[in-house]
């Protein structure tokens, strides 16, 4: 993040505009609009800024820019377009501490100017870092067809509410789930709808209703994030992110997932690895009851799905034994998402009917599998956690019966920007390994299906969407 968003509050403030031509009356219009007290430097004033002048509203300097005009402002803009004038102004301004925008130059710059979705006093800020403006109002054209009309109304009364919500609810997490109540509802229905009266009094009952004393049971949401990519989030976890007060997130869930969590919620890792544990489950079974009998809204964050290697079917069994509300959210587990990263369908009418998914690692070692089964079966076979063991692996399944020539697919940090896919045999996978240095997250596709990872490389690139 090259800039850290913020806003100014100018309210009767004074801001300095230096030029006077139609990208100037831009940006007075802006200033104008939050409050500002606007002087504009400038020898040829638009017909818009003479118009605003003769009405008091904004001050005309009519000459060049000298550096005392930017005495006591707070802030300024330049928008003359003169590569001299805009140099100028640019290290002016940073001799005196004077917040800088000029226009189209972010190199001379000390703040960018968004584009902006004005809900009045809901204010959504889009930034490209001055590097693509025009992304930028595609992108707040998409958002205020998104955002209704009305709802700078609803953020005005629940304004009108906080004094006595405040006085109510002492807790900080009482106050929060009395709001998204508020907003989540049908008092935030009516207000959009424009029948502001009628929110009026089912807010005005939702606060007489409630007690500071009125326990709140805690909660704890099994989610699974996917392979990695936080696009493959479902809508349901990555609401549930903007909710928890706390994240018990594993090793496999990445920073970009967590990046779509609120802010303020607290996060604890509790990830596990060969040979390395955070965390034992016995351990993460009882913060998850300790932190839901704490009363807080807990999401347990899995890599893939929850249910599948997940361990998620041991802790929801341990926290309804206690009591504990729970819920499981499926996430897109790592053999559908990589082979279909990779290209590879992991049932195909020609050369699987079927798929199964093991693990390479059993409660105490190695997996209690069927081998001579997996080995003669005519269909996918798809292994997970299986580095480590996949010389141990091919062996068995070769011992088995199944052929040293069968295809492989090794697809490493799938769906992910630094994603590998590798091709070979099962009686390859062990020098595959080695030499490529897979060191996971991956997972194993054996079988016929596997050829298609090759093939399909030069199609799997990412495509930008349309914005």
């Amino acid at each position: 993040m090259r800039y850290f968003p913020t806003f100014f509050d100018l309210a009767g403030k004074p801001c300095l505009v230096v030029g006077g031509g139609e990208r100037a009356t831009q940006k007075i219009r802006l200033l104008r609009r939050a409050g500002a007290l606007v002087t504009v430097v400038t020898r040829g004033p638009i017909e818009e800024i003479e118009r605003l002048a003769a009405k008091g509203e904004v001050e005309i300097r009519r000459r060049g820019f000298v550096e005392g005009d930017l005495r006591d402002r707070v802030l300024a803009i330049g928008a003359a377009g003169d590569d001299d004038l805009d140099l100028r102004l640019c290290e002016a301004a940073k001799r005196r501490g004077v917040p800088v925008n000029i226009v189209d130059r972010p190199a001379l710059s000390s703040f960018t100017v968004p584009a902006m979705v004005d809900r009045d006093p809901v204010l959504v800020a889009i930034s490209s870092a001055g590097t693509a403006p025009v992304l930028a109002r595609k992108l707040r054209a998409r958002i205020e067809a998104l955002l209704p009309a009305r709802l700078g109304r609803l953020a005005r009364l629940a304004e009108s509410f906080r004094g006595a919500v405040k006085a109510l609810h002492d807790g900080g997490t009482a106050r929060r789930r009395f709001w998204e109540e508020f907003f989540d509802g049908s008092i935030a229905d009516d207000v959009l709808a424009g029948r502001e009266s009628k929110a009026r009094e089912k807010t005005l009952a939702l606060v007489n209703r409630r007690s500071p004393r009125r326990r709140v049971d805690g909660t704890v949401a099994i989610v699974g994030a996917g392979p990695g990519d936080p696009d493959l989030l479902t809508l349901r976890a990555a609401n549930l992110l903007q909710d928890a007060e706390v994240i018990v997130y594993d090793n496999l869930v990445g920073a970009e997932i967590l990046d779509r969590a609120r802010r303020d919620a607290q996060r604890i890792y509790a990830g596990k690895s060969r040979g390395a544990h955070a965390k034992s489950q016995d351990e993460i079974n009882a913060l998850l009851r300790d932190l839901a009998q704490a009363r807080k809204r807990v999401v347990r964050l899995k890599g893939g799905d929850p249910f599948i290697f997940g361990r998620g079917g041991e802790e929801v069994e341990y926290l309804r034994g206690h009591g504990i509300a729970v819920q499981v959210v499926p996430g897109i587990t790592a053999a559908v998402a990589c082979g279909a990263s990779a290209g590879i369908p992991l049932t195909h009418r020609d050369h699987a009917a079927a798929v199964t998914f093991v693990t390479g690692h059993g409660k105490d070692g190695e997996p209690d599998l069927d081998w001579a089964a997996l080995a003669r079966s005519r269909h996918s076979l798809v292994v997970y956690m299986g580095v480590a063991t996949a010389p141990r692996t091919a062996q068995r399944l070769i011992e088995h019966g199944l052929d040293a020539a069968t295809p492989v697919a090794v697809v490493e940090n799938g769906t992910r920007a630094d994603e590998r896919i590798l091709s070979g045999t099962l009686g390859g996978l062990p020098a595959l390994m080695e030499e490529q240095a897979v060191t996971g997250p991956a997972i194993i596709v054996i079988g016929e299906v596997a050829r298609h990872a090759e093939a399909a490389r030069e199609f799997t690139q990412p495509r930008a969407l349309a914005v």
